[in-house]
C-alpha cells in the first residue's frame, strides 16, 4: 500500500500537467455534440456557465483586456441648477473567454451564438460621474464566437453630474465627462482599450442620435490617465462630450421681443416733450416689458447670473433712465414756459459746446467781429443769460426816458425770457439725443454680440 502511494501522486501530478499544457486546444473546447440544426444544447457550455464567478483566465498573473465604446444616443435633459446631464447611451465591450472554443466544422458550421449574460461573466465597468443606480435591464444576451470572444451590449439611462457654464446662455457649450472604470479589478487584472477610434463613437452618435430638440453633439475626445486610490492602480477612459444647445428658441422668445420693446422706446424720442404723450407711452412700455420678464422667466436658469440676464437688466435700466429722463425734461420744460430760472454758467458753456456746429453757421464776418469769424446774429445767441439780465432797464431810467421807455424794457423782459426757453428747450433736445445715441449704440452693441456669439 504504502509503495503505491508515490505512483498515485506521480499520476496526479502527470495529469494535472497535461491538462495545463493542452490549454484551449482540447481541455477547453466545447464538446459539439449538443450542437444542430434545431439549436444548441445548454449542457455544452455547463462547464462555462460553472465558472462565470471567476474571472476567465488560465493564468492570473495575465490581466484581462476589454475594449470598450458607447454610442450616445440621446441628450435628455441639461440641469443647470443640479449641474447633471441626463442622457442615454449603448455601452459595448469585447473581451475574450479563454474557456469557450470550438470548431465551427464539425459544429454544423456555427460561428457565433447568443448566450444569456447572466450566465456568463461581465465585467464591472462603470461610468465614475454616475449620480443614479444603475438601471440596466435584465434577459440581456452576449455574442459569442467560435474563438471565445464575447461582445456585450447594454442600454444605459445615465444621470451623470457635469460641471456646467450657463454664462453665455442660450449660446453656450458644455464640455461633460464619462470615465469608464473597473471597480474591483486592479491593472493587475484588467487593462482597458477600445473598440472604436473615437471620431467612428463621434459619428455613429450624431447618425443615431433621437433627440433634435434644445442639445446638439459637437464631438467627443478621450484620455486614458490612470486612477490611483492608495496603493492600488486602476485603468481608465475618460471621454469629454462636447454639447451645444440650440439658440434658436431663446432668440426668437426672448431676445427678438426685447429688442422690439427698446427700439420701440427709442423711437418714442421722436415724440415732443412738450406735448406730455411721451411719458404715459414710456410707462405704458415699462409696464409691458416687466410683464414680458415675468411670462419668460421660465425660459431662463434657475441658477447663476447668465449673460442673457444682463442684457435684460441692462435694458430694464435703460428704460427706467428713459423715462425719468423725459420726466425731467418734462417739468423743466414746464417751469420754462411760467418761470424760467436762469442757466448756471457751466451748463451754458457745455450747451454752447454742444450745439455751436449746428448754431454757428454764419459766413461773412462784420466790423468788429473780424477776430472771432462770428457775426453779429451769432453773437446775440452766444450772449449769456446774466449779461442779458443785466442790461436790462432799472425803474429809475424808465421813468427818465419817458413813456416809451416801459414798453422797451417790458420787450426786452420778454425777449430775455423767451431766450431762456430757447435755452432749456434746446437744452432739452441735447439730452433727447444723447440718450437715443445711448440706445442706437446699446442696440447695436447687442446685436453685434449675438452674431459673433452665435457663429462661436
Amino acid at each position: 500500500m504504502e509503495g503505491g502511494r508515490p505512483l498515485t501522486r506521480s499520476l496526479i501530478s502527470y495529469l494535472t500537467v497535461s491538462l495545463l499544457l493542452q490549454g484551449r486546444g482540447d481541455t477547453f473546447a466545447i464538446n459539439c455534440s449538443g450542437f444542430n440544426q434545431n439549436g444548441v444544447d445548454p449542457a455544452a457550455f455547463q462547464a462555462v456557465f460553472d465558472r462565470k464567478a471567476f474571472r476567465p483566465v488560465i493564468n492570473y498573473s495575465v490581466p484581462t483586456h476589454v475594449n470598450i465604446s458607447f454610442t450616445l444616443s440621446a441628450i435628455l435633459e441639461v440641469n443647470a441648477q443640479l449641474q447633471l446631464l441626463t442622457s442615454f447611451l449603448w455601452m459595448d465591450m469585447i473581451w475574450d473567454n479563454p474557456f469557450i472554443s470550438w470548431n465551427p466544422k464539425e459544429c454544423v458550421g456555427i460561428n457565433k451564438l447568443t448566450i444569456a449574460a447572466e450566465n456568463l461573466w461581465l465585467p464591472d465597468i462603470f461610468i465614475v460621474e454616475s449620480m443614479d443606480m444603475d438601471k440596466t435591464p435584465s434577459g440581456l444576451s452576449a455574442y459569442v464566437s467560435n474563438e471565445g470572444r464575447i461582445k456585450y451590449d447594454k442600454p444605459m439611462r445615465l444621470t451623470s453630474i457635469c460641471n456646467l457654464d450657463i454664462f453665455y446662455f442660450p449660446f453656450d457649450q458644455q464640455n461633460c465627462t464619462l470615465t469608464f472604470s473597473s471597480f474591483l479589478y486592479t491593472v493587475d487584472s484588467m487593462l482597458l482599450g477600445m473598440e472604436k477610434e473615437v471620431w467612428e463613437i463621434t459619428d455613429t452618435s450624431r447618425d443615431v442620435i433621437q433627440t433634435h430638440g434644445e442639445w446638439e453633439l459637437l464631438g467627443i475626445n478621450k484620455a486614458t490617465p490612470k486612477m490611483s486610490v492608495g496603493s492600488n492602480l486602476y485603468d481608465q477612459i475618460m471621454f469629454y462630450v462636447a454639447i451645444r444647445r440650440r439658440p434658436s428658441l431663446y432668440v426668437i422668445n426672448l431676445l427678438v421681443p426685447s429688442s422690439f420693446l427698446v427700439a420701440i422706446d427709442a423711437l418714442s424720442f421722436y415724440l415732443p416733450a412738450e406735448s406730455g404723450n411721451r411719458a404715459p407711452f414710456k410707462i405704458t412700455l415699462l409696464l409691458g416689458y416687466n410683464v414680458f420678464l415675468l411670462m419668460m422667466n421660465d425660459l431662463l436658469p434657475a441658477s447663476g447670473t447668465p449673460l442673457i440676464s444682463v442684457y435684460f437688466a441692462l435694458c430694464l435700466s435703460l428704460m427706467v433712465v428713459s423715462l425719468l429722463e423725459t420726466v425731467f425734461i418734462t417739468y423743466l420744460l414746464h417751469l420754462a414756459t411760467t418761470q424760467p430760472p436762469l442757466m448756471p454758467q457751466w451748463l451754458h458753456s457745455l450747451l454752447l459746446y454742444c450745439t455751436s456746429p449746428i448754431k454757428c453757421c454764419c459766413s461773412e464776418p462784420q466790423k468788429g467781429t473780424k477776430g472771432l469769424g462770428l457775426t453779429s446774429t451769432c453773437l446775440s445767441v452766444l450772449k449769456e443769460p446774466v449779461e442779458l439780465v443785466d442790461k436790462m432797464p432799472s425803474s429809475g431810467e424808465a421813468g427818465l426816458n419817458g413813456h416809451l421807455e416801459p414798453a422797451r424794457a417790458q420787450q426786452e423782459h420778454e425777449a430775455q425770457k423767451q431766450h431762456l426757453v430757447d435755452l432749456w428747450v434746446q437744452f432739452s433736445h441735447m439730452m433727447d439725443i444723447l440718450l437715443f445715441r445711448l440706445y442706437l449704440f446699446f442696440m447695436a452693441s447687442s446685436i453685434i454680440t449675438v452674431i459673433v456669439l452665435w457663429n462661436t
